[in-house]
């Protein structure tokens, strides 16, 4: 096997959980850079942008630039600089995601007959009214329908709150359209913006998350090694009939175990 050289870290329930950090996880990552690795953060969370990521990260412990942070709202905003540039976007989502959408360079509307592009995110605002808008989008005018990720829900201190997953749902459902883009996780998108912010090949990259679906499968089809945290939504019961990761860890507090001696 190749040395790791880089590590892509998943946040919620990895690195932390709500406001605080997990158990031992600023060690664990000074320890990774300590050795001279590189270190780079994911998430699929569109609540936040990648600079408020990294004022957490830092405040929690772990110093953390806005470069090292990839989002899953920075892909997809990429993606439509790319693909529709200065689109008329509806998007159901949070104060932070529809700033970030308009920074790069798009037109916000709920004008259904003027949408041309529907974006579906994380948003604990969401309610009939932008269902509907959506629905009229996407159902009468054509509208594209994309995502920032397709998570069925999100680790939070106490449990887990409904995500990205149920907003697609509905809207394939009453619409009849498939989402045509998904930016985040297991998306290899995501993956490829991390390795190459980092300058390494993705068979030299570990990844670190706490979700099957996801993080190791995202890790495992672009041919990086996979390490599974048991802080977040996966549970060891849940390994049972599935293919393994290269390592099962109680937390990331463990990551020191699999690297080799200084």
């Amino acid at each position: 096997m190749k040395p790791i050289k880089g590590f892509i870290l998943d946040l919620d329930g990895t690195v932390y959980l709500g406001a605080r950090a997990i158990p031992g996880a600023p060690e664990a990552i000074a320890h990774v850079r300590a050795r001279g690795l590189k270190t780079v953060f994911i998430s699929n969370k569109p609540l936040e942008s990648a600079s408020a990521y990294a004022a957490k990260l830092t405040r929690l412990g772990i110093p953390t630039s806005p470069d090292d942070v990839i989002t899953a709202a920075r892909v997809l905003a990429t993606y439509l600089q790319r693909t529709a540039p200065k689109a008329r976007l509806f998007v159901i989502g949070e104060p932070s995601l529809l700033d970030e959408m308009q920074q790069a360079g798009m037109t916000l509307t709920d004008d259904p007959a003027r949408v041309q592009v529907v974006v579906a995110a994380f948003d604990r605002t969401f309610d009939y009214r932008k269902w509907t808008i959506a629905f009229q989008a996407i159902k009468f005018h054509g509208a594209r329908f994309v995502a920032t990720n397709a998570d069925k829900s999100c680790p939070v201190e106490g449990g887990e709150i409904p995500d990205c997953a149920g907003i697609i749902a509905a809207l394939e459902a009453t619409t009849g359209k498939r989402v045509e883009f998904v930016a985040g996780k297991p998306s290899p998108h995501i993956i490829q913006t991390a390795i190459e912010r980092m300058g390494v090949r993705a068979d030299e990259c570990l990844v670190v998350g706490d979700r099957l679906e996801t993080d190791i499968a995202m890790g495992r089809a672009a041919g990086a090694r996979t390490a599974l945290v048991l802080t977040g939504v996966t549970r060891r019961e849940h390994l049972a009939g599935v293919t393994p990761p290269d390592f099962v860890l109680e937390s990331i507090a463990d990551l020191k175990t699999i690297l080799p001696p200084i």
